[in-house]
């Protein structure tokens, strides 16, 4: 990804995971947004060329690109790595690009030398977790809540 394609990429990104963070949590779309912008900066703090990121287009067959690509170290297990962003154009949705995304990941990561390779799915997102399930990732955890509205 360039620096011109991250500042793009990076307002949009922010967006769609306060979206889903609005989403999963029940918080305002404002909060949501401001949590989003913060744990960004957290990870991101040179943009593109910050340690151990890996920001990589997503293209399909034509070279044209179609979505993005991650990947980072693990928050919290050394020598591995986590998945950050797998996300494809919504049109184009279905046609395999998020799991040829995925496949890439891991080669990155072995390139890496990472261990293994971590993400988060939200609940709301079973398209995604029938991805990840396919490709043999395996549940590490489960956080659920209950509106008592």
């Amino acid at each position: 990804m360039t620096p011109e394609e991250y500042d793009d990429w990076i307002v949009d990104e922010i967006a769609a995971y306060a979206g889903d963070l609005a989403q999963a949590s029940g918080s305002t779309l404002e909060e949501a947004h401001l949590r989003a912008e913060q744990q960004t900066k957290d990870l991101l703090p040179d943009g593109p060329a910050s340690d151990g990121v890996h920001l990589l287009r997503v293209l399909d067959g034509a070279g044209e690109p179609v979505g993005v690509l991650w990947l980072g170290r693990h928050p919290q297990r050394r020598g591995a790595g986590w998945v950050y962003e797998v996300r494809s154009e919504e049109a184009r949705r279905g046609e395999g690009l998020g799991r040829a995304a995925m496949l890439a990941a891991e080669q990155v990561a072995r390139e890496a030398g990472w261990s293994a390779l971590g993400l988060n799915v939200f609940g709301h997102n079973p398209r995604a977790r029938g991805l990840y399930d396919s490709l043999g990732y395996e549940v590490a955890a489960t956080t659920m809540a209950k509106p008592l509205d």
